[in-house]
């Protein structure tokens, strides 16, 4: 049973629209796991980073997988969304345009995640 686990996860998806297998598992594996009662936060770096906007997850289909926005609920319900700085930057994102409890910070934050004791990150 995942909730007996005393371990953070920590998922960093990469990937968006232009890898969309990639970007499903990295909100699939985060959805589930915070299903499981495990502590997680899921991270919005490169074309995945478009997802922190109201309506992108919606618009976003793969075959056969989750709808990415109900993947994307389920973690903001139960763990934390990050999109990252230099990301949001470079998409002109700001903390005002993404959807309400997701926050944007840099590579430090992430580090600190990461590192934490028992913690483990997945790169997707």
């Amino acid at each position: 049973m995942l909730r007996d686990m005393a371990r953070t996860l920590v998922v960093k998806a990469t990937a968006g629209a232009d890898a969309p297998e990639r970007c499903s598992q990295a909100f699939t594996v985060a959805a589930t796991a915070v299903a499981g009662g495990v502590a997680t936060s899921l991270w919005l770096t490169g074309e995945s980073a478009w997802f922190a906007l109201p309506g992108r997850a919606a618009d976003f289909d793969l075959p056969h997988a989750a709808p990415l926005v109900d993947l994307l609920e389920a973690v903001l319900a139960g763990g934390r969304v990050t999109v990252c700085t230099q990301c949001a930057a470079r998409r002109d994102i700001k903390p005002e345009d993404v959807i309400p409890g997701i926050r944007i910070a840099g590579a430090a934050a992430f580090v600190e995640e990461a590192l934490q004791d028992e913690a483990q990150a997945l790169i997707y």
